[in-house]
């Protein structure tokens, strides 16, 4: 493998950043018979396990349905809220420990270990858009609905991969010198989930709290996805310009953190 002159820019470092994703993506299905095929029927089958607890053992509904195929609603309406809370769920399992179980590249001067928060995103991205294309070939088949404003999932996906690309560097650093990191993201992860509107409408929360509540950038980025793919809705366009101001500077600053730290990760590692 070649590798991009010393201190490379990401976009210098592109080829390398494609080839270790299709590496880490024919690793992850090694050995299995259906291979890739896991990808598509690990979300349908949980679409069919959401559909019956929710909705047959549990009678829920949701405040926003919108057709007669109540139990197929609701489904898709949590699925597309577990698509990106998935995600960065999966950035902040793995970010703690990446780069101590890869020493052999921290051994490797020239080798640009910032690319690697950017690898594994880019391999959970893949399985998120894999899930996207389930949910909506699910809404077109069982609701019958195509939403018109589906392309602005394409705005949706920056702000999710802002947000990952934050907690992977700066998760990614902070493991090599704090290995508690690793135990108290489990805990974090099970708090989003419970914080965040996967399972529960914003509406559920009491007004007094609102304001509060929409300081999670995960309560703007699965309301859209809900908004975009379900529901024909146009996101928030006032909330969209602040969080990808606020994004784009924690995206930064995590970056040049990561940079800094790096160059202690040899002497710990």
């Amino acid at each position: 493998m070649d590798l991009p002159p010393s201190r490379p820019s990401l976009w210098r470092s592109r080829h390398l950043i494609w080839e270790l994703t299709t590496r880490e993506l024919k690793q992850r299905y090694r050995g299995t018979y259906l291979g890739g095929i896991w990808s598509v029927l690990n979300p349908l089958v949980m679409l069919i396990i959401y559909t019956f607890v929710f909705s047959y053992v549990f009678q829920a509904r949701w405040p926003a349905m919108k057709t007669s195929a109540s139990n197929w609603e609701f489904a898709f309406i949590l699925f597309a809220g577990l698509i990106p809370f998935n995600l960065f769920s999966e950035i902040c399992n793995r970010s703690p420990m990446l780069i101590v179980n890869s020493p052999g590249y921290v051994k490797k001067v020239v080798f640009p270990l910032e690319i690697l928060p950017v690898v594994y995103l880019l391999v959970a991205i893949i399985t998120s858009l894999i899930n996207t294309l389930v949910l909506f070939s699910g809404t077109a088949i069982f609701l019958k609905t195509i939403s018109p404003m589906l392309y602005q999932l394409l705005l949706v996906y920056p702000v999710l991969i802002l947000l990952n690309l934050t907690v992977g560097w700066l998760v990614s650093a902070l493991g090599v010198y704090i290995r508690d990191i690793a135990q108290s993201m489990v805990f974090f992860v099970q708090m989003m989930m419970f914080i965040s509107p996967v399972f529960y409408s914003p509406s559920a929360i009491p007004e007094r709290f609102q304001g509060i509540y929409q300081l999670n950038p995960l309560t703007f980025i699965i309301t859209s996805f809900r908004q975009t793919i379900l529901w024909g809705e146009s996101i928030n366009w006032a909330q969209w310009v602040v969080w990808m101001a606020i994004l784009l500077v924690t995206t930064f600053l995590s970056y040049k953190w990561f940079m800094r730290a790096k160059r202690g990760f040899a002497d710990v590692l």
